[in-house]
């Protein structure tokens, strides 16, 4: 039998996003980063609903939309499980879904007062942590 490690997801409850997004970024996030990798075991629907004490309803509405993705496999009896990597968007939705989340992104910061390079400093140092350099 797999076993099945505690993710480390956390929960922020001054979030807007809804619990289960903030489960799917998360989840997202540890597969892009390579904390997890493909074929480990997650935890059980019921396993991380208690570890984040939510109801197991947004914890599976969560594993839905990212199987439904391509980011997890559900095997029959045995879990779920981080898939196998595949061109999961064109290339033009990839481009249009970027463009579309600078925007909002550019939106959301704009009136904060930061100068550029403080920003872009920042979410530099936020795709360092998602996709570290490997060294040899």
């Amino acid at each position: 039998m797999t076993r099945r490690a505690a993710l480390m997801l956390q929960i922020a409850t001054g979030d807007p996003r809804p619990i289960n997004r903030q489960i799917v970024d998360g989840v997202r996030r540890l597969i892009a980063s390579g904390e997890l990798d493909v074929g480990a075991a997650l935890p059980s629907v019921r396993g991380l609903a208690q570890q984040l004490t939510v109801n197991p309803n947004t914890v599976a509405k969560a594993y839905s939309e990212l199987t439904a993705e391509g980011w997890l496999e559900s095997r029959a009896g045995l879990g779920v499980f981080v898939a196998v990597p595949r061109q999961r968007l064109s290339d033009e939705e990839r481009s249009r879904r970027l463009d579309d989340a600078v925007q909002r992104f550019v939106g959301d910061v704009v009136g904060l007062g930061y100068p550029a390079s403080a920003i872009v400093d920042r979410v530099a140092g936020e795709l360092e942590q998602c996709f570290p350099k490997k060294t040899a």
